[in-house]
């Protein structure tokens, strides 16, 4: 039941068969003496990113979403392992930071990956001890005005901002959760549709992931792409309790994480269904 039509099965499975090789070499290797300290909390912290690469590689092939979930401690472990090592270098080196990644909600790229995990955090459902592991890796309270309302949502102690670091495109989605209910579908639909387009911000910084699948710039052969699935989109739904109808069926609209008991919502598994089944009958 592949949910990522862009990527066949035999992609999804060789590609997410090798993350999950990879992720566990790596961990095995983290729990033995570094070869390089001063690496070590950037490698740490790549493994981390691997882990949410491969929870959204196991949703594109079409893994039950409960099984996605188990994967959400392992990335918690590695994260605050990273920022656990890159403290004790930094401070042992007299050095600014040991790792490639702005830590910083103005900074896109962190941004997207604090609202991925909190999103899926909410969606998925987590427990609270991991929810208040999350909450303190992401800190940053007070600082954005969508990401603090979708926290609050669960944390109500948060301080919500009142800027929005990123414009676009997130400013559809802000909108579409203030707009009066007869108008949120529609709007939400608009923020999913031009969701990655926008993300394309000419000038200026453009997400790491944002060429992964992209035909000349790094094609499906390097194995990099996991999907392209607007996962800011279903925070909102479960937080705001938005119509997401007019999205079901979009090809960057993860639906299948609010209904992981199904029917599924993307069309290519329902597709691919119905021609196993016409094939089961030999029709």
């Amino acid at each position: 039941m592949i949910r990522d039509s862009l990527g066949g099965e035999e992609y999804w499975d060789k590609w997410t068969k090798h993350s999950e090789e990879n992720i566990t070499k790596n961990l095995e290797q983290i729990k033995t003496p570094p070869g390089n300290p001063v690496y070590r909390p950037q490698f740490v912290w790549d493994t981390s990113r691997d882990i949410l690469r491969l929870m959204l590689r196991r949703y594109s092939q079409g893994d039950p979403v409960p099984e996605i979930k188990q994967l959400f401690p392992k990335l918690l472990d590695t994260w605050e392992l990273s920022n656990s090592l890159a403290d004790g270098i930094c401070a042992e080196h007299n050095l600014k930071t040991c790792r490639d990644w702005v830590f910083d909600l103005s900074d896109l790229n962190h941004y997207i990956w604090c609202f991925w995990l909190v999103g899926l955090a909410l969606v998925l459902q987590i427990p609270d001890g991991q929810w208040g592991r999350l909450l303190a890796l992401v800190g940053e309270e007070g600082k954005d005005i969508l990401l603090d309302r979708v926290i609050v949502s669960r944390q109500p102690s948060r301080v919500v901002g009142d800027v929005l670091l990123h414009d676009k495109p997130y400013a559809r989605l802000l909108k579409a959760i203030d707009a009066p209910k007869e108008q949120q579908a529609i709007l939400l639909r608009e923020f999913v549709n031009d969701w990655y387009p926008e993300l394309n911000r000419r000038g200026k910084q453009q997400p790491w992931w944002y060429q992964y699948g992209d035909p000349e710039k790094h094609p499906l052969e390097k194995g990099s792409y996991f999907g392209r699935w607007c996962i800011e989109a279903v925070a909102a739904v479960e937080v705001f309790g938005l119509d997401d109808s007019q999205c079901l069926g979009h090809p960057h609209y993860p639906g299948d994480l609010l209904r992981p008991n199904g029917p599924s919502t993307h069309l290519h598994s329902q597709e691919t269904k119905a021609r196993s089944w016409l094939r089961f009958f030999g029709i």
